[in-house]
């Protein structure tokens, strides 16, 4: 666990559990290059929860396409975050939809 905090710096605990188990029988060198491209592709939690309060001016829905829910960031640039009901919701789910996020970009970069 010790070194996915090197690799990781920035991660939360849960999501240091989830890359240590994704990352299981690895070499040093697969997860040296794994971390280059995953932390240049995973999205912070803070930017996620200031995109989403930017929603509140009258840009709803940027967070969504941050983490490429284009219909849904749609559906909400259009809608005013759903009359902002969806955009509250957001504000208090902000770190799960920026954990499914990163776990999504680290599926895939492990597959390659």
């Amino acid at each position: 666990m010790n070194k996915i905090f090197d690799y990781f710096p920035t991660v939360e605990i849960d999501e240091a559990i989830f890359l240590d188990n994704l990352l299981k029988g690895k070499t040093d060198d697969e997860i040296r290059r794994f971390a280059a491209i995953y932390n240049s592709r995973r999205k912070e939690p803070q930017l996620i929860l200031i995109t989403c309060l930017v929603g509140f001016m009258g840009f709803s829905g940027i967070h969504r396409f941050l983490i490429n829910q284009i219909g849904m960031g749609i559906l909400y640039f259009f809608t005013g975050g759903l009359c902002l009901i969806g955009t509250i919701v957001d504000l208090v789910n902000h770190k799960s939809l920026t954990f499914e996020y990163n776990q999504k970009v680290a599926m895939d970069l492990a597959r390659l």
